[in-house]
């Protein structure tokens, strides 16, 4: 996803204007070490589940104050440094669409995307 060009095309949607005060943008990248014990990752298999993630980001485009709610996934074998998950949340106040990211995001990562560490 280029976050330049989404957040212009978001921008020309009839009603941006009137109902968006704020967009935050999630650009998770592949760690070069492992969460869990922080040994060494060369990379890292992602499987992300396209249908859920829609769901997901439609069920948050319900809440109040949110204008518009969208994320893309990468799959496959990805390095570290390699984008892997971007997030765009639009809405009108911070304290909505802070909220919203922070839960749309953690439902993303346990609900619809898998993803197996490579060690080096």
């Amino acid at each position: 996803m280029d976050i330049s060009q989404a957040i212009a095309e978001l921008k020309k949607e009839p009603g941006f204007a009137d109902h968006v005060g704020m967009i935050l943008v999630h650009n998770g990248t592949v760690r070069g070490w492992s969460r869990k014990d922080h040994s060494n990752v060369i990379a890292v298999e992602i499987t992300p589940d396209h249908a859920k993630i829609k769901a997901l980001c439609a069920e948050y485009e319900k809440h109040p104050g949110i204008f518009r709610a969208f994320a893309e996934a990468r799959s496959g074998l990805l390095k570290p440094g390699d984008d892997a998950l971007f997030i765009v949340v639009a809405g009108d106040i911070r304290e909505n669409v802070k909220a919203v990211l922070s839960d749309l995001l953690d439902r993303i990562k346990s609900e619809a995307m898998a993803k197996r560490e490579v060690f080096a």
